[in-house]
């Protein structure tokens, strides 16, 4: 059994190893590297059990956890979870972001997308936060799928889980997986 604060300390002890625990010898080597260079005893299995590679059940024992806190710098592992509630880099918080929110939206609008390299889409609001492809250019998405999304965010992945093709459901889409939308602008309608 885990907690978030558990999920959170073992990540940061595969960031502190510099390596994934992910086999057998990985758990056996990591052992040795905490007994030999920090005096610290937790056995392959116990870790084993705690990276969810042997099915179990069981909250881990706090005496694992101490050793585990100290070998990312902390006295025991009360004292890690307290640096977790206190940090800013775990607080949920508010953000002003560059973006078009599709409740400001009319219908028939046209909204330029783009993310690197190269990509770029012309999207028409439909309606209820859904938008149909209108011009494509480098990207994988294609002229008429259709898909519905809250809003577009400068800087952040554009994640579509339903992305509809020709009637089809196609598998999840993310546009701009690497550094997110570096556009996101309505396009200004041309009185003739």
């Amino acid at each position: 059994m885990s907690t978030p604060e558990i999920e959170e300390l073992k990540r940061i002890v595969e960031q502190r190893y510099g390596k994934r625990l992910l086999t057998t010898t990985d758990f056996e080597v990591f052992s040795l590297h905490l007994q030999k260079k920090y005096m610290l005893a937790v056995s392959p299995s116990t870790l084993k059990r705690l990276y969810g590679y042997v099915g179990d059940m069981h909250k881990p024992r706090v005496a694992t956890l101490d050793q585990l806190a100290v070998y990312v710098g902390y006295r025991n592992y009360t004292a890690f979870v307290d640096w977790l509630k206190t940090t800013s880099r775990y607080t949920s918080s508010f953000f002003n972001a560059r973006q078009i929110q599709s409740s400001s939206l009319a219908v028939g609008d046209m909204v330029e997308i783009g993310w690197s390299p190269n990509r770029l889409l012309l999207l028409e609001y439909l309606g209820d936060s859904t938008y149909r492809v209108t011009e494509s250019h480098n990207s994988k998405m294609q002229v008429g799928d259709t898909f519905v999304s809250g809003c577009f965010i400068i800087g952040y992945p554009l994640y579509l889980p339903n992305l509809i093709r020709d009637g089809d459901t196609t598998p999840a889409f993310v546009a701009g997986r690497n550094g997110g939308l570096t556009i996101a602008r309505l396009r200004e309608k041309h009185v003739k």
